[in-house]
């Protein structure tokens, strides 16, 4: 009986490509994934009788991977006095004798997503604020966010499906030149 290298071949690749797949999947996030990005950032000056002059900006720390970070840690190079957390998560503030401080958040699901906002006055600017997000497994990755559109599901899932089938097509070939190759 002889074996038909090519419909080994045909047989092995999308089946390669699909453990090797699942496999990077399952590494790449089954673990906290600690992202953070300026919200906004803005001015105004009020309508009194000194025309004060407040800022205020946010801060965005979401936890984008498939498990719970733990404490996840905002550190201040000045803490204003006036700090909100949206949604009102627990967390705790610890400030130090300089003016510094850190927002800390016992424990950030998968998913979760907090804003921290802050309101301060002249002559600070929201640059002198937040040094670092950081949490016990690591620093959080700083991004810069620009508004964009959302592809669609069916976009995604043509995305995938092209990939899946590149990576059998190659899985293809690398099965055939093994198999020829012996």
């Amino acid at each position: 009986m002889t074996i038909d290298p090519d419909l080994i071949a045909k047989v092995c690749g999308p089946l390669l490509s699909l453990i090797v797949s699942a496999t990077i999947k399952h590494y790449a996030e089954a673990r906290s994934k600690v992202v953070s990005f300026i919200g906004h950032v803005s001015a105004f000056t009020l309508q009194d009788e000194q025309h004060t002059v407040v800022h205020t900006h946010s801060v965005v720390v979401r936890n984008a991977g498939r498990k719970a970070a733990s404490n996840v840690r905002l550190t201040h190079g000045v803490l204003p006095i006036n700090v909100t957390l949206y949604p009102p998560v627990q967390h705790s503030i610890a400030r130090n004798a300089d003016g510094s401080g850190e927002i800390v958040l016992p424990v950030l699901v998968p998913k979760e997503q907090v804003t921290v906002s802050y309101l301060y006055f002249p002559p600070l600017l929201w640059n002198q604020i937040n040094l670092a997000t950081k949490s016990d497994e690591g620093f959080a990755k700083i991004i810069n966010v620009m508004p964009m559109p959302q592809p669609s599901k069916g976009v995604i899932a043509g995305v995938w499906a092209l990939m899946f089938i590149g990576a059998s097509f190659l899985f293809y070939w690398v099965v055939r030149l093994v198999i020829y190759a012996l």
